[in-house]
C-alpha cells in the first residue's frame, strides 16, 4: 500500500464580542481526530490483477479516534461526505491511472485532520457500439434535433427515481430557439457536431461559425451579460479527444435504469461541449441509434440541474407545419357490444404471425368488446395457450397522410405486447416490409416504463427497424394519447406531446400511399419476450381513435 501522509490542521475559533452584548457562547470541547487511517481495497484485485478487475472501483475505509464524519475529495473535483467513513468510488478514466485522494476526518467543534492517499487502479470500460453509432466507423455529423419537442430541456438532478431521468422542468418547443421563419436561425441550430476516429482514438469538433449559444448563467464566459440565453462570439477550441466511461449519474441508482440510460458517458478534453454552454464537458448517453442521440448533462455551477439534448444525423429544416384539423374518421366506442362492423374486421387464427407469438386471435366477446365507453382487447390464458384479438380497418377505411390520435391505456403482465399501428393497404400484392409499417405505439409488459415508436421498410425492418423509445411511468394505469403526424415530407410519432421518433418522408420509402389501422395484443414472441407463468389476463383499452386530414 502507498504511504499515507497525515497532517493535522488545528482550527482556532475566534469569539467576537459585540458592543453592549452579554451573550455567552459555548462550543463544547474541541477534539481533533487522531490516528486517522485509510484502508484502500481495489475491487477484484488478485495476484494476476494487481490494479483491480477493470471496473475502476475502489473501496475506501477511513477510521480515526474522536471523528464524527469523513469527507473524501477526489481529483475529478467531486467530494463526498460519509459519516461511516466507508465509500466506494468508480474511477472512470480508461487504462491504468494513479489518483491522489484526500480524506478529511471531522471532530467536535469542526476540528479537522486529513490524510492523502495515492491509488493506482485500472478501468477497462468499452462501448464499441456507441463509438460505431457516433462515428459511423469513420466520421459522422450530428445536428440539434430542432424539429422535436424537448430537443433542449432541463430537470432535477437528485435521487428521485420517478423524475430524475427526463426534463421535467422544461422542454423546448419545436424550433423554439430559432429566429422567425425566413430569417437566419439561432447559432444553436447551426451547430455541426462531428465525431470521427483517428486510429483507436475518438475525436470531436464543434463547428458553430464562431457563435456559441450560452446559458444565461454563463454569459460572462463569452464576454456577455444579461438575463437570458444568448449567442456570443466564442472560440470552441478546435479538435477534442472523447473518452467513454461508465455513467455515475443519479439515474444509475434508479431501479429502472436499464430502460432510462445506456450507462455510458462521453468525456470531452479541453473544455469541449456539445453546442449549449453550461460549463460541462461530460455527457451521459441516455439512448443512441444510427440517426438519433439523447444525452443528459449536469449544469457546471448548479449540480441540482440536469440538462437534456436530442441530436439527429439529418439537419432539421424549419418549415411551415402541416396542420391536419378536419376530422375524417373516428370511433368513440360509445355503443356497447361488438366493434362496429362497418369500420372494423379481424385477423383470426394462430401461427406466430411471423414473430413466434403465442396467442390465437379470435373475434370472441371474451377477447374483444366495446364496453363502458372503451374498446377492450383482452389477452387471456386459455389452458396451456393464450387467446387475444386483432382489429383492422383494412378495406373499411384506408387513407394517405393525416394526424392519427388514439387515446389508450395499456395492459400489464410479462409477455404482453400491445400495439397501435398501420400497414400499407397494398400488403396483399406488395409483401412486408415493402408495403411499409408504422408502429404508433408498441409496449412490452416485461419493460413497462417505456413505449416504442417504429418504422419498418425495405432495409430497415424487423430487428433493424427505424425506431426509438421514450420513458413513460404510468402507461397501464392512465390513458395517454398515442399519435402520428404523417405528411409527404415527414412522419412523427408521439405520446401525448412528446416525440418518440420521427423520419424524413420521401419517395425512397413506402409511406406515400394508403394505409390502414390495426389494434392488437400479442403474447410473447420476438418482441414481447418471456410470458409470466402467473399471467391470467389483461386488456388494452382504447377510448377513441380519430383521423384528421
Amino acid at each position: 500500500m502507498k504511504k499515507i501522509i497525515i497532517n493535522t490542521i488545528s482550527i482556532f475559533i475566534l469569539l467576537l464580542m459585540v458592543n453592549c452584548s452579554k451573550d455567552d457562547f459555548s462550543f463544547g470541547s474541541l477534539l481533533a481526530p487522531t490516528n486517522l487511517k485509510v484502508e484502500v481495497e481495489l475491487v477484484g484485485k488478485t495476484a494476476d490483477l494487481p490494479n483491480g478487475d477493470g471496473s475502476g472501483k475502489v473501496k475506501f475505509t477511513a477510521t480515526a479516534n474522536d471523528a464524527i464524519s469523513y469527507k473524501f475529495v477526489f481529483p475529478d473535483g467531486t467530494t463526498t461526505n460519509v459519516p461511516s467513513g466507508i465509500f466506494e468510488k468508480t474511477f472512470t478514466k480508461v487504462g491504468v491511472q494513479s489518483y491522489t485522494v484526500i480524506v478529511i476526518a471531522s471532530g467536535k467543534g469542526g476540528v479537522l485532520t486529513n490524510s492523502t492517499v495515492e491509488v493506482t487502479v485500472v478501468s477497462n470500460f468499452e462501448d464499441e457500439e456507441a463509438i460505431q453509432f457516433l462515428t459511423g466507423g469513420t466520421t459522422k455529423k450530428w445536428y440539434v434535433s430542432a424539429s422535436e419537442l424537448g430537443h433542449l430541456g432541463v430537470g432535477q438532478n437528485d435521487g428521485d427515481a420517478t423524475k430524475n431521468y427526463f426534463a421535467n422542468y422544461y422542454q423546448a418547443k419545436v424550433f423554439e430557439k430559432a429566429l422567425p421563419l425566413g430569417a437566419p436561425t439561432s447559432c444553436f441550430y447551426d451547430n455541426v457536431l462531428t465525431f470521427s476516429l483517428d486510429g483507436d482514438v475518438m475525436k470531436f469538433k464543434l463547428d458553430n461559425g464562431g457563435s456559441t449559444f450560452f446559458n444565461a448563467a454563463f454569459l460572462s464566459v463569452g464576454g456577455g451579460s444579461g438575463s437570458g440565453d444568448a449567442c456570443l462570439s466564442y472560440d470552441t477550441g478546435g479538435l477534442k479527444t472523447v473518452v467513454l466511461s461508465p455513467s455515475e449519474s443519479v439515474v444509475m441508482g434508479n431501479p429502472n435504469r436499464l430502460t432510462q440510460t445506456r450507462g455510458t458517458t462521453m468525456n470531452f478534453s479541453d473544455g469541449g461541449f456539445m453546442g449549449y454552454y453550461v460549463g460541462q464537458s461530460s455527457y451521459e448517453i441516455l439512448s443512441i441509434t444510427d440517426n438519433r442521440m439523447f444525452v443528459r448533462f449536469v449544469q457546471g455551477n448548479n449540480p441540482g440541474l440536469a440538462w437534456y439534448m436530442i441530436f439527429t444525423t439529418t439537419k432539421p429544416v424549419q418549415t411551415v407545419a402541416v396542420d391536419y384539423t378536419t376530422l375524417k374518421f373516428s370511433d368513440e366506442f360509445d355503443t356497447d357490444g361488438a366493434p362496429d362492423p362497418t369500420k372494423w374486421s379481424y385477423d383470426l387464427g394462430a401461427g406466430g404471425w411471423g414473430n413466434d407469438e403465442k396467442q390465437n386471435y379470435t373475434s370472441s366477446a371474451t377477447n374483444v368488446i366495446v364496453q363502458g365507453g372503451s374498446l377492450k382487447i383482452t389477452a387471456k390464458k386459455e389452458g396451456t395457450g393464450y387467446t387475444s384479438s386483432r382489429l383492422k380497418s383494412q378495406d373499411k377505411y384506408e387513407f394517405k397522410y393525416g394526424k392519427i390520435e388514439v387515446r389508450a391505456k395499456l395492459p400489464t403482465g410479462g409477455g404482453t405486447w400491445p400495439a397501435i399501428w398501420m400497414l400499407g393497404a397494398d400488403i396483399d400484392t406488395n409483401a412486408w416490409p415493402a408495403c411499409g409499417e408504422i408502429d404508433i405505439m408498441e409496449h412490452k409488459g416485461n419493460e413497462p416504463y417505456v413505449v416504442y415508436g417504429t418504422f419498418h421498410y425495405p432495409g430497415r425492418s424487423g430487428a433493424d427497424a427505424d425506431g426509438n423509445k421514450v420513458p413513460i411511468s404510468n402507461a397501464a394505469t392512465e390513458f395517454h394519447v398515442y399519435k402520428a403526424i404523417w405528411s409527404p415530407t415527414s412522419i412523427k410519432i408521439l405520446v401525448d406531446d412528446t416525440v418518440v421518433h420521427s423520419i424524413v418522408n420521401n419517395n425512397t420509402i413506402p409511406f406515400n400511399k394508403d394505409f390502414f389501422l390495426l389494434f392488437n395484443v400479442a403474447m410473447g414472441g420476438s418482441f414481447g419476450g418471456v410470458i409470466d407463468p402467473a399471467f391470467t389476463q389483461s386488456s388494452l383499452e382504447i377510448d377513441y381513435v380519430r383521423v384528421y386530414q
